[in-house]
């Protein structure tokens, strides 16, 4: 009966009370318009048979719709109740969906409970007061009563459930309601669809998710922009990208939060011809770039690793919030800047902008990454006088800080002392730090608590083995291989990735797929017998195998990154920089590697690994060897 609910509640792209989009990020409520505009003044009765709404009906509903916060709901909710109008339906159900609007939960169960006649319009209003609220099981319970009453199901109570489903990332009850969906003939119905693949893919079943879209008879923006969001948030920004094309080339306008969404996705993939390609699309559209475009662009271009234009497009703001100065100081923060960043942080106050939790966490990440450790301890000992009380996010960066700097004990410290609850990150730094000072008792421990909250992550247990495997432990690392093989756990692959002629080309460890990979692997030949005439010792204690000295020298030549090195430097312009992307952290071998071919070859290079951009000019590199 709720079908067609657009008959109650217009949906305008232009002025509307009340948009219903299956996307978190998309989803708005805005109280500012006139709700007179979009409620049809009419209801059905339990027949389904159209009901006039009398002048005086009309004059409550008006009233309760323009209710501008929770004591006004109940003022009017009391002169209907007075005044004995309480039965009219239409206006219970508009004041059941006001206290929905405010978040009033008991409210509305109690009104909800009160009502003696209830249509699919209650119902399902009450859907949305229990998935606003993140209750999934009330929403669930109510949604269950709905099927037993016999009303039918619409394209609106529908993505009300399935969005709960997403928030609690329940792929079990999702396919539960998918199967509902089905059952009730609304598989095709376009925003239930849309919802189905939001939900899917930010349960991480993205292949599922791309399958309902392409079945999909009609899509929106929305559902385009969750798709897009989707592959990037996976780690496939690539085929965001090319989403994104086929969307223009279909037809399709995007608005703000699509630009936004594709921005986003450019900073995921690294390549800088990609992020000049959608500026200039932003410039040429004439898109409103306001605060939150312009940070996304900020990010956009220190991701990409020209850290001049996200300057550029930071001091060309007419208006900055927070948000922006943080993004700001988070790119010369994993670009090593940490000074810059220091800079930064101090020019707030001078601009009257409080620094927020954010702020903390970014220019804590900056003296991380470039070992400055008093200043960062002076930061985060000052947080109180901003009224912001450091969680874990905070301590994870302490923790980051001092393990980094070689003060385990400390860190150990600040750990016990924690009073919040200790998350995987955490542990998962304090374990980083364990391996590159080589303390493998601390290691052990950190590892247990990882372990413990994390089981079926094989990252974790991959640390543990490296750091076995630097002490020439190899019965624990036999053992840790043997724990994952149990679990069924493996590991996560390496791989790099380059953009060169406007295409993506990525590699993995060994990898011979590509075209020209007879070449590739000629160039990388050549390119490694000069560099070890320049003095180039390959590190084979970052291999990690019991095996001899030459197996592991001719492991190390297979990495990913020196594949995509090898293939920039065949497939890109004499002289200009190379930039590379690597989705885990580079090693230290390849680390040296990049050294000496930006010496021998005069090439710039930028390489932005799982944790940080590294800028090779001259045989150094920008992070000083401390990373």
């Amino acid at each position: 009966m709720l079908r067609n609910l657009k008959n109650r509640v217009h949906v305008s792209s232009n002025n509307a009370t009340v948009r219903f989009f299956t996307c978190s990020s998309v989803a708005a409520v805005s109280n500012n318009s006139n709700p007179q505009t979009h409620f049809e003044e009419q209801t059905r009765n339990q027949s389904g048979s159209n009901v006039s709404v009398s002048p005086d009906t009309r004059v409550y509903i008006s009233a309760v719709l323009n209710c501008r916060n929770i004591f006004d709901v109940k003022k009017i909710h009391a002169h209907v109740v007075v005044n004995g109008v309480f039965h009219v339906l239409a206006i219970a159900n508009k004041l059941l969906y006001m206290y929905s609007q405010f978040r009033a939960v008991a409210d509305a169960k109690a009104l909800f409970d009160e009502m003696s006649v209830k249509d699919s319009v209650s119902w399902s209003v009450m859907v949305g007061g229990f998935s606003k609220s993140g209750d999934i099981l009330s929403c669930l319970r109510i949604f269950r009563l709905i099927i037993r009453s016999g009303l039918n199901l619409d394209s609106y109570t529908l993505p009300m459930v399935i969005r709960v489903c997403r928030d609690k990332k329940d792929v079990v009850v999702g396919r539960l309601v998918h199967d509902v969906a089905l059952k009730f003939g609304l598989e095709s119905d376009r925003y239930v669809c849309a919802a189905f693949v939001d939900m899917y893919a930010k349960c991480g079943m993205i292949d599922g998710a791309r399958k309902l879209f392409d079945e999909m008879s009609q899509r929106d923006l929305v559902t385009w922009t969750v798709m897009i969001r989707a592959y990037a948030d996976s780690g496939r920004a690539d085929e965001s990208w090319l989403l994104f094309e086929r969307m223009r080339n279909e037809g399709i306008v995007p608005d703000n939060v699509a630009i936004v969404t594709i921005v986003n996705a450019c900073a995921k993939l690294g390549a800088l011809n990609k992020a000049l390609i959608i500026h200039d699309y932003i410039r040429g559209m004439i898109f409103k770039s306001g605060v939150i475009l312009g940070t996304a662009l900020i990010d956009m271009y220190a991701k990409c690793g020209d850290l001049d234009a996200a300057r550029e497009i930071f001091d060309s703001m007419r208006e900055k919030n927070v948000i922006s100065w943080s993004a700001m100081i988070a790119a010369y923060g994993y670009h090593g800047k940490a000074r810059k960043a220091l800079e930064l942080y101090r020019m707030m106050s001078k601009n009257r902008i409080s620094p927020n939790g954010i702020t903390f966490l970014s220019v804590l990440y900056a003296c991380s990454h470039s070992g400055f450790v008093e200043e960062g301890l002076e930061i985060f000992n000052s947080m109180h006088d901003y009224g912001i009380t450091a969680d874990v996010k905070h301590y994870t960066c302490m923790v980051d800080l001092l393990g980094r700097a070689g003060r385990l004990d400390e860190a150990s410290r600040m750990i016990e002392a924690m009073t919040d609850e200790k998350d995987e990150t955490l542990w998962c730094s304090f374990l980083g730090a364990c391996r590159i000072h080589k303390n493998v008792e601390l290691a052990e421990k950190a590892a247990k608590s990882l372990l413990e909250l994390q089981p079926q992550n094989p990252g974790h247990y991959i640390l543990l083995s490296n750091i076995y495997a630097n002490a020439r432990k190899w019965d624990e690392v036999a053992k840790i291989r043997n724990l994952m093989n149990q679990r069924g756990l493996k590991k996560i692959p390496g791989y790099t990735w380059i953009e060169a002629d406007k295409i993506i080309h990525r590699f993995s460890v060994g990898d011979r797929t590509h075209p020209r990979s007879k070449e590739i692997y000629d160039k990388l030949g050549n390119l490694t017998e000069k560099l070890e005439l320049a003095g180039y010792i390959p590190d084979t204690n970052f291999v990690l195998h019991d095996v001899d000295e030459e197996a592991k020298a001719g492991m190390l030549s297979l990495h990913s990154e020196k594949l995509a090195i090898s293939f920039g430097l065949l497939a890109t312009p004499e002289g200009s920089p190379l930039r590379i992307t690597k989705n885990l952290r580079v090693c230290g071998d390849c680390h040296t590697f990049c050294k000496y071919v930006s010496e021998i070859t005069g090439r710039e290079l930028i390489v932005r690994d799982a944790n940080r951009f590294h800028c090779f000019k001259e045989g150094s590199c920008s992070c000083g060897d401390y990373w």
